[in-house]
């Protein structure tokens, strides 16, 4: 009995260690990032066996570089200075815009997160340290002391998949308590890789909507992220399967059957929440693959969107090649669309995306018909920074 009872004793004394080790108990705690007095930023990193430390992020100002496929812009790693106690540190040279960021240390060839940030980022199956900068743009995406909307996690039967499927569901402050009220409905779309967890997370969707309604500068409207993979019951480890690696390779993804399904999802929300159910009242918007389906969405049902949103839509990729009717009268599906008369078309891109050379070919296309359209050119490309951007004005315009 005594050797057991010496067993137990190590091993409460072993945990309360690795407790202690935890809490860092006397240790004085690495701040990273840190922004500065004067609006730069610091980044810290402790490993006093490291050779090379490098920060990585799209705070960087990126460079132009000459491939054999063209001239790109690409943000190079920065090198890290060691000081005392193998702490590694880089301050930005001048003060970072205010905006979201996401950023990484590679360490001898290894990339990692900053262990002393707890907010971490995932991107599909990429794991990145977040650093948020107020100050201006990304002051919508703090969490103010405003009146907040509810985020729900809502399935619902979806019989062109054969399963249930999940949406997040943003209802605006008051809702619970209005009891008569209806809201219109902005459905915001993901793209490739992401699922209905990618907007709230990484597009600070929700905090948009509290700060733009709390301000007056919104109306107070129900907001719907979808999965735009047909084939996934929900976000990765939030569904039946289990333990998968998240990925972009999905099967049964810009063929057709996700915008076919889509009005399972309009027909789900009226019957389930108290919207203004009418197409005046319905709008709908996604970046990148997202901005693909809202695209075709729209064109397919034109007596469901009043206002349609585009991206950086990932139009011209080929997907389009697909046999599905969804793809098939192109020009016609347009003019019939046009002839409604929506309230409001939205287009935006980065002047360095990718996908730069598609849009301004579907914005010629419009131009030669005489549609209206609003658009917006951003800096840089296929990122976060500029959909954050185009979400934050396209509600604004919206009902």
């Amino acid at each position: 009995m005594k050797k057991i009872l010496t067993i137990i004793a190590a091993a409460l004394l072993c945990t309360a260690g690795f407790a202690q080790q935890a809490l860092q108990w006397g240790a004085k705690p690495i701040v990273s990032p840190e922004i500065n007095a004067d609006g730069t930023v610091t980044f810290r990193y402790q490993n006093a066996k490291a050779v090379k430390v490098q920060v990585s992020g799209d705070f960087i100002k990126p460079q132009k570089i000459q491939t054999p496929m063209g001239e790109f812009e690409v943000a190079m790693p920065v090198d890290m200075k060691e000081g005392q106690d193998g702490i590694w540190e880089y301050t930005t040279p001048e003060a970072v815009p205010s905006e979201m960021y996401t950023y990484s240390f590679i360490v001898d060839g290894k990339t990692e997160i900053d262990m002393n940030n707890a907010w971490v980022n995932r991107d599909i199956s990429t794991l990145t340290s977040v650093l948020l900068v107020g100050g201006g743009v990304a002051d919508d995406y703090f969490i103010k002391n405003v009146p907040h909307g509810t985020v729900s996690k809502v399935w619902y039967p979806s019989k062109t998949a054969g399963f249930n499927r999940r949406l997040t569901v943003y209802t605006p402050a008051g809702y619970e308590t209005s009891k008569k009220t209806k809201y219109p409905v902005l459905y915001v779309l993901h793209g490739i890789g992401g699922d209905e967890d990618a907007w709230q997370d990484q597009g600070r969707a929700c905090q948009i909507m509290d700060n733009l309604i709390a301000a007056g500068k919104a109306k107070p409207m129900i907001v719907v992220f979808t999965n735009g993979n047909i084939s996934q019951e929900a976000a990765p480890l939030q569904n039946s399967t289990g333990y998968n690696i998240p990925t972009m390779s999905l099967p049964q993804t810009m063929e057709g059957t996700f915008e076919t399904s889509f009005p399972e999802i309009v027909n789900f929300i009226d019957g389930t929440y108290r919207t203004i159910a009418k197409k005046q009242s319905r709008a709908i918007c996604g970046l990148s693959m997202g901005g693909f389906h809202s695209l075709y969405i729209s064109l397919n049902n034109p007596d469901m969107f009043n206002y349609v949103g585009l991206f950086s839509a990932a139009i011209g990729t080929g997907n389009e090649n697909n046999p599905s009717p969804i793809y098939t009268d192109f020009d016609k599906k347009v003019d019939a669309f046009f002839a409604k008369k929506p309230a409001y078309y939205f287009i935006g891109i980065g002047s360095t995306d990718f996908l730069y050379k598609a849009n301004a070919d579907y914005r010629s296309l419009l131009d030669s018909k005489g549609i209206n359209y609003e658009y917006m050119e951003t800096d840089g490309g296929h990122i976060w920074r500029n959909w954050r951007k185009y979400l934050d004005h396209f509600a604004q315009k919206l009902f």
